[in-house]
């Protein structure tokens, strides 16, 4: 047990023991430790003190420290009994041998940063209403990196971090499974560029071939950093291992983060060109940061008057391949997608261009359809007598149809003669 100690004041002091927080740097981000490769954590005890000078002040102190022991105890055999802080904490620890470093440093910020409101409250206090209330005051927490143009963290924040909360929630306090309404992500239009604008752009610069391993091969980002001299193999380039930065220091996994992402493709011609074109003693295809790689192709896009992050270009490649036609099979495993809503929904989108000449095309069609109407508010039954003698007809419904379409057609012959 915990033994009290006189302070110079006269008072008694007794700490315990309360549970371990992982040290953050000057810039908000979770200290890894270089031995062990795992977030560095500092033991945080909790002080009671009394004010009462005699042994009575000592006895006191203790009490309360054993109390607060005693009680600690007890929430590690009754999980439901900590606090959601307490808890994000035990299920990050547990989880550490099974999830990524990067995870695990994610995990870390949420519980920093992320609904501050319920964290000192109990697993078995939480309900609907309180977490309801959370979330949405959550949606309204301003952005820190957003300082010129203030506005709220993005819905997709807040569902990622709710995410963590939800399954320390079913990990520790299983009976109780919440039922909240969480913020909708907003389903932007975006317009891509043309392949060949971007090609023009791009082409020459030090952001070429990532590009290109993006845009063409939908590569994404940590897979480009990952690919190395050994991972191309003839005419063929394998992903097997990725880079990503963890606490900003590049950080290298043998696996892709799923099955689906270990792939191979052919390399095409021009690609090859460039990689034989690095120097000989580079080994790591495309070396640098994440961020350093993502702000040179941003800034170059911006210059040619084109907002753009370097993620865009796996959808643009999604894209092509949807306006190509090629299979669903074989688009899922040209870009490692586990699953076709996800390729669908996220990644597919339309180019400007190729939006309007479908435009144009569904103009053509109505306007038909107006020509018609137009048509049949106009039937002149002089001409209609006089074609059915032409074409030696008699009157009916389809003999009147067959007309319409004649005189459509004739419309539309008036319409496409030059003015």
């Amino acid at each position: 047990m915990a033994t009290a100690k006189k302070l110079p004041s006269g008072s008694w002091r007794c700490q315990v023991f309360s549970h371990y927080e992982p040290v953050f740097d000057d810039n908000g981000q979770v200290v890894i430790d270089p031995k062990t490769n795992k977030p560095k954590r500092k033991r945080i005890y909790e002080s009671f003190t009394s004010d009462d000078p005699t042994r009575r002040g000592k006895v006191k102190a203790e009490a309360l420290a054993n109390e607060f022991y005693l009680s600690n105890r007890n929430k590690k055999r009754h999980p439901e009994r900590l606090t959601l802080y307490e808890a994000i904490g035990r299920y990050i620890a547990t989880s550490d041998p099974v999830l990524s470093p990067k995870t695990i440093e994610e995990y870390w910020k949420i519980r920093k940063n992320s609904f501050q409101g319920i964290m000192h409250l109990e697993l078995r206090d939480l309900t609907d209403d309180i977490l309801q209330e959370a979330i949405n005051l959550e949606t309204k927490r301003p952005n820190r990196r957003c300082k010129k143009n203030p506005r709220p963290i993005s819905p997709k924040t807040v569902r990622n971090s709710y995410g963590l909360i939800s399954a320390v929630i079913s990990q520790y306090a299983g009976s109780y499974v919440p039922k909240v309404k969480l913020p909708e992500v907003p389903q932007k239009i975006i317009d891509l560029p043309d392949p060949h604008v971007i090609f023009k752009i791009v082409k020459g610069t030090d952001v070429e071939l990532p590009s290109l391993l993006a845009m063409w091969l939908s590569f994404s980002m940590e897979e480009i950093r990952g690919l190395t001299r050994e991972s191309v193999q003839g005419n063929y380039i394998t992903i097997n291992q990725v880079v990503i930065d963890v606490d900003g220091k590049e950080t290298w996994k043998d696996l892709a983060k799923t099955p689906t992402r270990i792939r191979r493709h052919r390399i095409p011609d021009y690609i090859k060109s460039l990689i034989d074109a690095l120097p000989e003693d580079q080994n790591q295809l495309v070396p640098g940061s994440a961020t350093a790689i993502g702000k040179r192709f941003s800034r170059l896009m911006e210059k040619n008057g084109i907002i753009m992050n370097f993620h865009k270009l796996r959808h643009v490649n999604a894209s092509v391949m949807a306006f190509l036609k090629v299979p669903e099979k074989y688009a899922l495993e040209r870009g490692g997608w586990k699953s076709d809503r996800v390729m669908k929904k996220v990644y597919t989108h339309t180019f400007s261009d190729k939006r309007v000449e479908t435009d144009a095309m569904i103009d053509r069609y109505f306007e038909d359809v107006l020509n018609l109407e137009k048509a049949e508010r106009d039937f002149d039954q002089t001409k209609y007598q006089a074609w059915l003698m032409l074409f030696d007809k008699k009157d009916s419904k389809k003999a009147q149809k067959e007309f319409l379409e004649f005189m459509q057609h004739e419309v539309q012959h008036e319409n496409s003669k030059p003015a």
